[in-house]
């Protein structure tokens, strides 16, 4: 009976692992109801790491080459079974293939906006994506550490984990570097490099190394850049003054298409005559900054400049953009001007 239950044992002599894709990283070999043979060959390719479990301990590893499963290249295992060099039989052990391949233009990202304390802007929300490398390099800690006794473990399974990873420390290292954002942005390699540095022992710990890590883009809200945007153009304008003299240039020919004619620029009902002289200095003033600054004290009005200015308003009337009761009352203002 024990001679029929040996005959019916079936024996693994090759181990071998051809990868039928291109994103499982860990891949355990079917071994239930087989024994390896003794004297068996493992063969390991380029860019793969075997490991042999026994009894649910980590026993032998493997580098690329074939391998004559014997005593002497089997040490550990042949250490906790006790064997003699003379004892050649079957043994069972679990073997796992980890795969070393370099997993290129993996995707990072923030989902939602990343709260972060700016030098210039105080508490600002940004934006970042990227693309990282990395690759296998200690299966042990691997198989202890995340894959674990699962048939196969894939870059699927293992990737939203190191995206969180990377997204988590982006605060720490803006944080940390001092650096505003408008100067951060400008320089996203420096960035990239400081965020490697970071993230390089947290994937150690997994058994990983982080062989590159690319910032392509720092970025803003679209509300918030559109802030920046504005504060920009005021920057680029010589100021808040300068800015605020071409929006009143700006907003003259507009005003007066709209209801209410040019008594929507401030003057309350009509067009004051004393507004029309702020407004052309002001004019005056951003189409030549290096002027002085009119005097805000209104200069002498004369007979002439009234009836000019009258008979403009009444022009104003028939072309509907004053009412009657407007150009009335403003006419008045501008008559006890000339008492």
């Amino acid at each position: 009976m024990a001679l029929m239950d040996f005959i019916k044992k079936q024996f693994i002599d090759i181990i071998t692992w051809t990868e039928d894709d291109g994103e499982t990283m860990a891949w355990r070999f079917p071994m239930q109801d087989f024994e390896i043979q003794y004297g068996g060959s493992l063969t390991v390719r380029e860019s793969q790491m075997a490991v042999f479990i026994n009894e649910g301990k980590l026993a032998d590893v493997f580098g690329p080459g074939m391998y004559k499963l014997t005593t002497q290249t089997l040490p550990v295992i042949t250490y906790l079974k006790n064997w003699d060099k003379l004892f050649e039989s079957p043994f069972k052990s679990d073997v796992y293939f980890f795969s070393t391949r370099q997993r290129l233009d993996r995707k990072w990202g923030t989902p939602n906006p990343v709260t972060v304390r700016d030098k210039d802007f105080g508490m600002v929300r940004l934006r970042a994506f990227g693309i990282y490398a990395y690759h296998l390099v200690d299966p042990k800690v691997f198989h202890t550490t995340i894959s674990g006794t699962l048939a196969s473990y894939t870059t699927e399974q293992l990737e939203s984990q190191l995206r969180n990873t990377i997204v988590g420390s982006i605060s720490d290292i803006f944080g940390e570097s001092g650096v505003p954002f408008i100067d951060m942005a400008g320089n996203q390699e420096e960035f990239g490099r400081a965020l490697k540095a970071k993230l390089d022992p947290l994937f150690a710990s997994y058994g990983l190394a982080l062989d590159s890590l690319n910032v392509q883009n720092i970025s803003l809200p679209e509300e918030l850049q559109a802030m920046l945007d504005k504060r920009i153009g005021v920057n680029m304008m010589g100021g808040m003054q300068a800015y605020t003299q071409f929006q009143t240039a700006e907003a003259i020919p507009l005003a007066a298409k709209n209801e209410g004619g040019l008594a929507g620029i401030g003057a309350g009902v009509g067009v004051g005559f004393g507004i029309g002289q702020q407004i052309a200095g002001t004019m005056a003033q951003s189409l030549n900054p290096g002027a002085p600054a009119a005097a805000t004290t209104p200069a002498p009005v004369s007979p002439d400049e009234v009836v000019a200015t009258i008979e403009k308003l009444h022009g104003l009337v028939e072309k509907g953009i004053l009412s009657k009761d407007e150009f009335e009352a403003k006419k008045a203002e501008l008559l006890k001007k000339l008492a």
